[in-house]
């Protein structure tokens, strides 16, 4: 179900950019792409690649970092504060959805998306140019954390504007593969930036060249977004307001008064099922968070604990990322032919399946390689939103897709990134590896709730 403007902003309609349904799959379109959208495409993933190698540079150092900008302190104080670096952030993250979802809903697409970059490019040159704890104290460990809370808020916009830009600007079946294509750059984004860690780190360079690298690019980043176009939905609905506004003006009061008591009723009912689907969407976006701090992070503490050394953990990491790569980029080219939800169902049973021996694995786990093989499957896997991204956004009203995507995405991540770093602490010292369940499992039953909605959705607007 599509959204469109008829005297008001939120009465659903069929449109040529609407998801068309589960059974769509056998009415492919044969459109070729314009030269502006394969632009588009082009520019969107090189812009999500830029972004998530600046915001990751810093996560998959950490190891290293974080003995740089805090202070040395026992074990489980230790824990905390890498906790504490690690949701710097993601916790603004709902705020800064606010912000940019205002002015991706009223500004444009184009310009939210320029701006995010130009914030990351200042963050990294900030970044850069840091002095450590050993040279003032704790105003280092506070200052690394404004920065690290200024890229979360800025690639939140990014990925979230890329995905909103072509999911408004590609026709079904083709706009679900280029859609998470876009999650494809954020991963490689990812792995370039392991990478690079793995190189400073293994050859001792200093990791303030990394941090100019990443400065380096994200100013690229920023001058090749200049060359985008405003979506078509987002002009046609801007327009639709400007001339909804002439109307009022030029009309007599008392008909004005009528209409907007006749829209009243359709907003009211549209509203609260775009508020169920922005809820629904929360929920689905609620499960990758915990596996991916499972598996870079906790796992990379059980590495440590087996004698891995910082740059072993990266390199190993590396070779997960590159197994997350090639997972979801065959989800994503699979997604032409099969349904998304019809994946996302397909791997959220594997994955069910997976978690509920993965306690049994870690109590015997003891080598680097069985570690590998829980990371590796962990992220082939892993419930996630991508490659049915376009399936949830076209439910959300146009007006306010912006907001609503950036908004729940946001939420998500800092909820659940602070409820799994800090929770699993507590969790596996009481429960050991069991406590494992009390995150996983119910992160997978709300997934299914909110897949089963927007399959319903998809049946009614067949």
């Amino acid at each position: 179900m599509g959204y469109m403007m008829n005297n008001s902003e939120l009465i659903p309609s069929q449109s040529s950019n609407s998801s068309s349904g589960l059974n769509s799959d056998k009415e492919k379109h044969t459109e070729h792409l314009t030269i502006n959208q394969k632009e588009a495409i082009g520019l969107l993933q090189i812009g999500t690649f830029l972004e998530y190698f600046d915001l990751m540079l810093y996560v998959h150092m950490a190891v290293l970092l974080n003995e740089l900008f805090f202070p040395k302190t026992d074990p489980h104080t230790t824990a905390l504060l890498s906790a504490f670096a690690f949701c710097s952030t993601f916790v603004l993250r709902p705020f800064g959805a606010l912000i940019f979802g205002y002015l991706g809903d009223n500004l444009g697409r184009k310009s939210t998306v320029i701006l995010t970059t130009m914030l990351m490019a200042i963050s990294c040159i900030t970044m850069a140019n840091l002095p450590t704890y050993a040279q003032i104290g704790i105003s280092a460990a506070w200052m690394v954390t404004i920065c690290r809370m200024v890229q979360g808020v800025a690639s939140l916009g990014e990925i979230v504007g890329a995905e909103v830009y072509l999911t408004e600007s590609l026709p079904v079946p083709i706009r679900y593969p280029y859609v998470a294509f876009i999650a494809v750059a954020s991963v490689l984004g990812t792995a370039m930036a392991l990478v690079i860690a793995s190189l400073f780190t293994s050859f001792e360079m200093s990791w303030r060249m990394a941090f100019w690298i990443g400065s380096c690019v994200a100013a690229i980043g920023s001058v090749a977004r200049t060359r985008l176009r405003e979506t078509p939905e987002f002009a046609d609905i801007k327009m639709k307001r400007q001339r909804q506004k002439s109307l009022e003006t030029a009309s007599k009061k008392e008909l004005v008064q009528s209409k907007k008591l006749m829209q009243a009723a359709v907003i009211s009912k549209d509203k609260k099922s775009a508020q169920k689907s922005g809820l629904m969407f929360f929920l689905i976006q609620c499960a990758w968070p915990i596996c991916f701090y499972f598996a870079y992070i906790y796992c990379g503490n059980i590495l440590k604990s087996l004698g891995y050394t910082a740059e072993q953990v990266i390199h190993q990491n590396l070779a997960v990322t590159l197994i997350q790569l090639l997972s979801l980029t065959g989800v994503a080219v699979l997604s032409y032919w099969v349904h998304p939800l019809k994946i996302l169902k397909t791997k959220l049973f594997l994955f069910l399946i997976f978690i509920l021996i993965c306690p049994f694995v870690l109590e015997y786990a003891n080598t680097p390689l069985s570690i590998f093989f829980l990371q590796a499957l962990t992220v082939a896997l892993a419930p996630d939103s991508a490659p049915a991204i376009p399936v949830f956004l076209v439910h959300l009203p146009v007006s306010r897709r912006f907001t609503y995507a950036s908004f729940t995405y946001a939420l998500s991540r800092a909820f659940m990134y602070i409820v799994t770093s800090f929770g699993l602490i507590y969790l596996t010292t009481w429960f050991g590896h069991w406590g494992l369940w009390l995150v996983f499992v119910p992160s997978i039953i709300v997934f299914l709730l909110g897949v089963k909605h927007f399959e319903q959705l998809e049946f009614q607007s067949a």
